[in-house]
C-alpha cells in the first residue's frame, strides 16, 4: 500500500531529525498494546470480540484494521490547531459515549492510536451532565455509538454555543465499515512513539464521596496495568468473558477491557442492562470461562437463584453452568461476607475472587486464584509492583504509591495537591486493618467509619452481619447525626418480602452477632436502594435522602432502656 498521507499522523517523541517521519494512514504508532494486537492479528484466528447485543462478530485482525479506519477519520475532521497539539504531543481531549461493545472498541484504540486522551461518559448520563464533563476536561470531540448520534449532535451545538465553534460529534459505526487491511500491510511506526508517561486516559470518578473528578491516567496504565492483571490472574487465550460492565468506569476498562485483550482472548459484550435471568440462560449455554461483576450482581444473580431456579427441574445444569467458570472475579465495593459463603456453596468451594482498587490508583489488593489460604472477609495481599501502607501502622487509611496512578484530576491542581501526602502517597479516604500479609476493608473514613458514643464502628461490619439474616435482600448503614452521641448507627433496608419488621425484632435477631453499641438504633425499610451507574449505593446522597435531620414518619428510632438490648 502507497503511504502518502501524513493527516494520520502521531506525535513524534524520539525521531532523528534528517529522517522523514515514519507515519501514514497504515502505519501505527510504536507503543506496546499495538505491537502486540498486530501480532494477535497474525497468529489468532479466533474472536477478539463477540458483542452479541449489537449483532457484531470481529477477529484481531478485523478490529486492528477497523481501529487504523477510524484512527484516520477521527485525524481528518478535527480542526488544524487540534492536528497540531496532536503532533506536538500536548493533551487533547476526546469523549466517548458507547456502550460496551464493538463500537468502543474500536473507538477506544482508534483514540489511543491518535495520541489524544480518551474520556469516557457514561451513556445514560442527561445531556447537561455530558456537556458539565465534555467542558471539565475540555474535549474537542466526541464519538458516539450508532444509536447515540443524535445525542452527540445536541451535545455539539451546546459546546459549539458555549466553548469551542470547531467541536465535532463523530458517528463511529459508518467509519469502521470499510474495506479490511490485511495484518502484513500494517506497520508500526519506527519513530512515531507515545510517550509512556503521558495523559492517555481520563476516568470521571463516581462521585461517592463528593463531586465528579476528571482523574487522568498515564498511556502506561492502557498497557502495564493490562499485562499486571493479566499475569496476577492467569489469564489465556483460550479465555472467554462476559463483560456486563459499564465501560466508562476503570474496573470495564482496566480489568474486564483491556487485560482479555492482551492475552488474546475472546470478550463477549452485553450491554442491554443487567437482566439476572438473562445472565443464568447466558452461564447455562456454555463456552465461558470467566466472569467479572459488582457486588450488587452477584446479589440480583443469587437471589435469581435462590427464588426462581432452585425450584425448577433445571436447577442442576444452572449450578454446573456456574461451576464451569474458571474464574469468577469482583470489585468496585466490599462483597458481603454472607454472599461469598452463599456462591462458594453453590460453586462447590471456589470463591469470588475479590479486589480492591479505586479509579485514581487501579488495584490495590487482590485474592490470587491459587491463594487458598486467604481469610474470610480479607481482599487479599498487596498487588505487586506496589508500596502501600496504612496511616496507623496495621489499622488506618490506606495509603498508595502505584505505577498505574493516575497524574492529575484534569485542570484542578488545587484537588491534585490535595490528594496526596508530602511524602507522595494517595490518601484514598478508605480505612483497612492489617492481619499479616492480608487487608480487611473497614470502609470510607468520610460516610463508613460511624462515631457513635465514643466508639468507632465499621458500616461494612455491620451490613455484613444483618445480610446474614435470612429475610433481608440489601442494606445501608451510616451515622446519622445525633447531639447526644455524635452519630447513631442507621439501617436502610430492603425485605425480600413485604413481611413488616420493626427495629426491635432487627436487634433481637443481630444480638448473638454484633456488640450492643454496634446495634443499629434507626431503622428505615424501603423498597430499593437507588444505584449509581457503576453498581455503587452513593451513601453520601442517600444518607441525607432517608436519614434527613428533620426526620420522616418512615424512620424506627430506639428509646435506650434498661431492660432492653
Amino acid at each position: 500500500m502507497e503511504v502518502t498521507s501524513t493527516e494520520a499522523s502521531l506525535p513524534v517523541q524520539r525521531r532523528p531529525t534528517q529522517l522523514p517521519k515514519h507515519v501514514g494512514d497504515n502505519i501505527l504508532p510504536n507503543f506496546p498494546v499495538f505491537n502486540r494486537l498486530l501480532y494477535l492479528a497474525g497468529n489468532r484466528t479466533s474472536l477478539a470480540i463477540n458483542d452479541v447485543t449489537y449483532g457484531h462478530k470481529a477477529t484481531y485482525g478485523q478490529l486492528l484494521s477497523d481501529v487504523l479506519h477510524l484512527r484516520n477519520a477521527i485525524f481528518r475532521s478535527l480542526d488544524v490547531s487540534c492536528k497540531s497539539s496532536l503532533l506536538r504531543g500536548e493533551k487533547v481531549s476526546i469523549n466517548l459515549l458507547a456502550p460496551g461493545g464493538y463500537e468502543f472498541a474500536t473507538a477506544f484504540l482508534a483514540t489511543v492510536g491518535l495520541g489524544a486522551v480518551l474520556v469516557p461518559i457514561s451513556t445514560s448520563v442527561p445531556l447537561e451532565e455530558a456537556l458539565y464533563f465534555a467542558d471539565t476536561c475540555q474535549s474537542v470531540a466526541i464519538l458516539c455509538a450508532s444509536r447515540y448520534a443524535d445525542f452527540g449532535q445536541s451535545l455539539a451545538k451546546k459546546v459549539h454555543a458555549t466553548r469551542n465553534p470547531n467541536f465535532i460529534s463523530m458517528s463511529i459505526r459508518p467509519e469502521i465499515s470499510k474495506p479490511l487491511i490485511p495484518h502484513t500491510d500494517i506497520v508500526v511506526s519506527s519513530d512515531h512513539y507515545l510517550d509512556y508517561s503521558g495523559p492517555g486516559l481520563a476516568i470521571f470518578t463516581s462521585g461517592t464521596s463528593g463531586p465528579p473528578k476528571c482523574a487522568v491516567k498515564r498511556r502506561s496504565f492502557i498497557d502495564m496495568n493490562a499485562k499486571a492483571i493479566s499475569d496476577w490472574y492467569g489469564l489465556q487465550e483460550t479465555d472467554v468473558v462476559l463483560h456486563t460492565l459499564p465501560v466508562h468506569h476503570a474496573t470495564g476498562i482496566g480489568i474486564t477491557f483491556m487485560p482479555f485483550l492482551l492475552a488474546g482472548a475472546t470478550i463477549e459484550f452485553q450491554s442491554s442492562g443487567f437482566n439476572a435471568a438473562q445472565v443464568w440462560d447466558r452461564w447455562r449455554k456454555g463456552g465461558l470461562t470467566v466472569f467479572s461483576g459488582v457486588p450488587t450482581m452477584y446479589m440480583r444473580l443469587i437471589g435469581h437463584f435462590e427464588e426462581v431456579i432452585s425450584k425448577g427441574p433445571e436447577v442442576h445444569s444452572y449450578v454446573q453452568a456456574a461451576s464451569a467458570f474458571r474464574l469468577m472475579m469482583c470489585g468496585t465495593s466490599a462483597l458481603p461476607f454472607s454472599l461469598q459463603m452463599k456462591w462458594s456453596k453453590l460453586l462447590n468451594g471456589k470463591r469470588i475472587l475479590e479486589r480492591y482498587g479505586a479509579t485514581e490508583f487501579s488495584s490495590v489488593f487482590s485474592v490470587k486464584p491459587e491463594d487458598s489460604q486467604n481469610p474470610d472477609g480479607s481482599v487479599g495481599k498487596v498487588f505487586f509492583g506496589l508500596e502501600v501502607k496504612l496511616s496507623n501502622g496495621d489499622e488506618g487509611e490506606i495509603l498508595v504509591k502505584s505505577p498505574h496512578m493516575f497524574t492529575e484530576y484534569m485542570y484542578d491542581p488545587k484537588a491534585t495537591a490535595a490528594a496526596f501526602t508530602s511524602d507522595g502517597f494517595f490518601k484514598t479516604g478508605d480505612i483497612a486493618r492489617r492481619e499479616g500479609d492480608y487487608y480487611f476493608i473497614l470502609g470510607r473514613a468520610s460516610i463508613d467509619i460511624i462515631k457513635s458514643g465514643g466508639y468507632k464502628i465499621s458500616a461494612l461490619d455491620i451490613e455484613r452481619e444483618v445480610l446474614n439474616l435470612p429475610y433481608i435482600s440489601e442494606v445501608m448503614v451510616v451515622g446519622a447525626e445525633d447531639q447526644e452521641y455524635g452519630q447513631r448507627v442507621a439501617a436502610a433496608i430492603v425485605l425480600r418480602d413485604n413481611t413488616p419488621l420493626t427495629l426491635e425484632k432487627l436487634r433481637l435477631d443481630l444480638r448473638e452477632r454484633l456488640a450492643g453499641y454496634k446495634m443499629p438504633t434507626i431503622l428505615r425499610v424501603v423498597p430499593a436502594l437507588p444505584k449509581s451507574s457503576t453498581g455503587k449505593v452513593v451513601k453520601r446522597l442517600l444518607k441525607k435522602e432517608l436519614f434527613p435531620l428533620a426526620g420522616h414518619p418512615e424512620i424506627q428510632t430506639w428509646t435506650f432502656r434498661k431492660s432492653k438490648v
